[in-house]
């Protein structure tokens, strides 16, 4: 019998696998090594030392910035998840209808345009809105987070519902359950993993996002990724390389979760 092609057995696949894990996150080690810089130096060891990381915990600014960059992303991942679980059920408990491939693009349409396209329009957008009201505060930055981040959330949320036997939900309409009690004691509990592994992805998003946050922002609203970007402008320290390690911890740790909540078990 012939055998199935076996990607892996082709010549220097080996080579070229190890040599794009070591592009990947040699960079990444790197960066966190020297996190725990005792000098000076962004690039010159110094000697092992926590400093950097007291520094920045004490810092008035990267206080501010980080409180800001949660409350940014708590916002905009509760009203993505809210918006894309509405939209996942609206797409998917229902026969195909005229238009479905269109509203797919519009649901999606974040991931396809460029994210300084997206970035310009909003600022022109927000720029309007802020002259004619006079409000400058966090609210365009959740909002924008949020219409930014609906894509994320929705992809894992329509993707348990796909994958939902309609069988409990077809019993308890059996046992007149109103549409609303289905959908609270039956649809919600079962849609929930993927409720809250679209939140957490929309959460990761919003928190790391730089090109939107800093067209949108206004003066005195820095995030922590636009802080650091910021920094990468004046005198550089390891100060920088503290938060961003602290800032890829996280990161690991909600994905990690992701993964875990979303993988499917036998």
């Amino acid at each position: 019998m012939r055998k199935a092609f076996d990607v892996t057995t082709l010549p220097g696949f080996t080579f070229i696998a190890i040599t794009a894990f070591v592009l990947l996150y040699a960079p990444i080690v790197t960066l966190v090594i020297y996190s725990f810089n005792g000098g000076n130096s962004v690039n010159l060891w110094g000697g092992f030392s926590l400093k950097w990381y007291a520094e920045a915990a004490g810092n008035e600014a990267v206080q501010g910035a980080a409180i800001r960059s949660f409350i940014i992303a708590i916002s905009a991942s509760g009203i993505a998840t809210t918006v894309a679980t509405m939209a996942a059920l609206g797409t998917t408990r229902r026969g195909k209808f005229k238009g479905q491939t269109a509203i797919y693009i519009m649901i999606n349409q974040p991931l396809m345009v460029p994210e300084i396209v997206t970035a310009v329009a909003l600022l022109i957008f927000f720029s309007s809105i802020k002259i004619a009201t006079g409000y400058s505060g966090l609210g365009y930055l959740i909002i924008a987070h949020a219409a930014f981040c609906v894509p994320f959330a929705y992809l894992p949320i329509r993707a348990r519902l796909e994958g939902m036997d309609l069988t409990m939900e077809t019993a308890a309409a059996d046992l007149y359950a109103t549409p609303w009690k289905t959908f609270r004691y039956v649809t919600l509990p079962i849609l929930m993993p993927g409720v809250i592994a679209g939140a957490m992805l929309a959460f990761v998003i919003s928190l790391d996002d730089v090109i939107i946050t800093e067209f949108v922002k206004s003066a005195g609203q820095d995030t922590l990724p636009t802080y650091m970007l910021g920094q990468l402008r004046r005198a550089l320290t390891p100060e920088v390389n503290a938060i961003s390690t602290a800032l890829l911890a996280l990161t690991v740790a909600i994905l990690t979760a992701f993964f875990l909540i979303t993988r499917k078990r036998d």
